[in-house]
């Protein structure tokens, strides 16, 4: 894949470089912080584009905001496309999460036009806050990994479900938009402190509903991407997969095992992601003595698509609904 994102940018730019449309690019880059508009700024996930428009605010109109996987697909099975890369080379600002799914993103790097472009790693960014990939009790394949073969853990990527990586994730991209468009400075400063305020406020929220609820312990029937809000907020859990698992059919070992939890911890509801087709969490439900547990959703923004976000989709939106599914899993 990498050599054929190559050849093919390769080509591409080559032949841009015959047009005006090469130089006008490089032009446009150097006049950004000059003019105080026209920033070109490609995001991979969901997540970080919002963040960049409420940090923008009224500016973003000036700016050519582009998020890449917005048609459904997430992260764990995105393959750029030759038009993809391009965007990434010509932009002003890049954002992208970091981890084994962005294997692709060193390739695309290597063909950037703009010697200028800042690019911002989330994972590098939080630094001792990325955790690894955990296989908990139960957790499908902790008996089938082969001790002789048995890789390095990959970091967990999902480490925008954290409110607090979100804030601090925030203050670094509003340090570069007021560096990289000093004219506008003031405002992408006002508008990460009042996005900020609202990032903690939810926060604090979670930590309340947490020590209200009357358990500790959730349950996925499904992957499990939220480890780094359960351990923001002290909370445990059991889940069929790991977050970027590709499986989708759980062992007898696994439902039972996830089932014998529900009734042992006298859990009310079994959790998925969204997109699920929820076959594990109702076969586990099947298995507990009173099967009367409800299966709930909670949104990881994997699969965020460019009709959701027209029809007022946000990061905050996102959260705050998750906090009402957690509030009702935890009684």
């Amino acid at each position: 894949m990498k050599k054929k994102i190559s050849v093919i940018l390769s080509l591409i730019l080559a032949a841009s470089t015959l047009s005006a449309c090469g130089n006008a690019n490089t032009k446009a880059a150097e006049k950004n912080t000059e003019e105080g508009n026209g920033l070109k700024i490609v995001a991979t996930i969901f997540p970080e584009y919002d963040w960049v428009m409420n940090i923008l605010g009224e500016q973003a109109k000036n700016a050519e905001v582009t998020l890449l996987l917005d048609s459904g697909v997430d992260l764990h099975s995105f393959q750029p496309t030759a038009e993809d890369v391009i965007k990434i080379s010509t932009c002003d600002v890049f954002l992208y999460v970091g981890g084994e799914s962005d294997a692709w993103v060193e390739d695309a790097l290597e063909e950037a036009v703009n010697d200028k472009m800042v690019v911002i790693n989330l994972m590098d960014e939080l630094g001792d806050a990325v955790k690894e990939e955990q296989i908990v009790e139960g957790m499908q394949g902790e008996e089938e990994e082969d001790e002789e073969d048995e890789e390095e853990p990959e970091n967990d990527e999902h480490v925008w479900l954290s409110l607090k990586n979100a804030d601090k994730l925030c203050g670094v991209i509003a340090e570069v938009l007021e560096q990289e468009d000093p004219v506008n400075a003031k405002i992408y400063k006002n508008n990460a402190a009042e996005y900020r305020k609202k990032l903690k406020a939810l926060d604090q929220e979670y930590a309340a509903a947490v020590s209200e609820g009357a358990v500790d312990t959730i349950l996925f029937g499904d992957r499990f991407p939220f480890r780094y809000m359960t351990d923001d907020y002290g909370l445990n859990y059991y889940a069929a997969f790991v977050g970027c698992s590709a499986e989708t059919e759980a062992s007898f070992e696994t439902i039972t095992f996830l089932a014998q939890k529900v009734d042992e911890l006298g859990l009310s509801a079994v959790l998925t992601i969204e997109n699920s087709d929820q076959k594990i969490a109702q076969t586990i439900v099947e298995n507990t003595k009173s099967k009367d547990a409800k299966i709930l959703q909670m949104d990881s923004m994997q699969s965020t698509t460019a009709k959701d976000i027209n029809d007022g989709m946000n990061y905050l939106y996102a959260m705050e609904n998750n906090l009402g599914v957690l509030k009702e899993a935890l009684g």
